[in-house]
């Protein structure tokens, strides 16, 4: 079973964009050059704040759908735990 990752990028204007991918070094690349979603081509520079990995790819599409609904503030939440379980781990 392939292993899909629900990432958060913080763009260049402090904003946070939520996505989803199968090679997710690729995909944050794809970003930083402009060639990623439409949303952050104007937003440069990104920066992956955040990820988590999920199998198989509905789940993650499903999580990326949750996230996204989310406010900012939940998000910026989601982002200051990583920090502290920076391998994807929780409590």
């Amino acid at each position: 079973m392939e292993t899909w990752h629900v990432y958060i990028l913080r763009c260049g204007d402090g904003t946070l964009y939520t996505g989803v991918a199968k090679d997710l070094a690729k995909r944050v690349e794809a970003h930083q050059n402009g060639n990623g979603a439409k949303y952050t081509r104007g937003r440069l520079p990104v920066k992956l704040v955040y990820r988590e990995r999920r199998r198989p790819k509905g789940r993650a599409l499903r999580r990326e759908a949750e996230i996204k609904r989310w406010s900012k503030e939940r998000k910026e939440a989601l982002v200051c735990k990583e920090r502290r379980f920076p391998q994807g781990e929780t409590d």
